[in-house]
């Protein structure tokens, strides 16, 4: 099941998920494979066997829901599993459909995020390996650097 609905972008609604696995993940899945991803595979193999299921305090998993109620972006916000500092949290699992990109959905999402991590966090990290990503978090205000294990980008909140 999903919480209420969280906040409206036009015809998108980020909410944020309760029950990962009732939701239609085929098309995240499939397309991000092709592009070489295996983190929302990934996601929901740790989602099944409960290794991470965003359950934690201070932990969210967020989805944006197109008007015909399709998941077309996902991202998830962890305690910072590479750390024992407290106040660190970590961006992860962040994947948007292609064909829904370059239109404020990823900002958004990764914008509702922030406001989230800001209620437990002092810093928020992320790890991301393409130029595309790394030019994504930066236009959102994230600084590119390793000071953070397992990590190549932060902010501080």
């Amino acid at each position: 099941m999903i919480e209420q609905e969280e906040k409206k972008i036009g015809e998108y609604e980020i909410r944020q998920i309760k029950k990962l696995l009732d939701l239609e993940l085929d098309d995240l899945v499939t397309q991000s494979k092709k592009e070489g991803f295996r983190f929302v595979e990934r996601l929901i193999n740790d989602y099944e066997n409960g290794t991470n299921t965003f359950s934690n305090f201070g932990e969210a998993l967020y989805g944006v829901f197109s008007g015909d109620g399709a998941l077309v972006a996902i991202g998830g916000l962890n305690n910072d599993p590479f750390t024992s500092k407290r106040g660190i949290g970590r961006l992860r699992r962040f994947y948007v459909l292609k064909e829904y990109r370059r239109n404020g959905i990823g900002s958004l999402l990764v914008k509702r995020m922030m406001e989230e991590a800001r209620n437990y966090y002092r810093i928020l990290v992320l790890r991301t390996d393409t130029q595309q990503g790394d030019d994504f978090y930066a236009s959102i205000g994230f600084t590119k650097g390793e000071l953070y294990p397992h990590s190549s980008h932060y902010i501080v909140l």
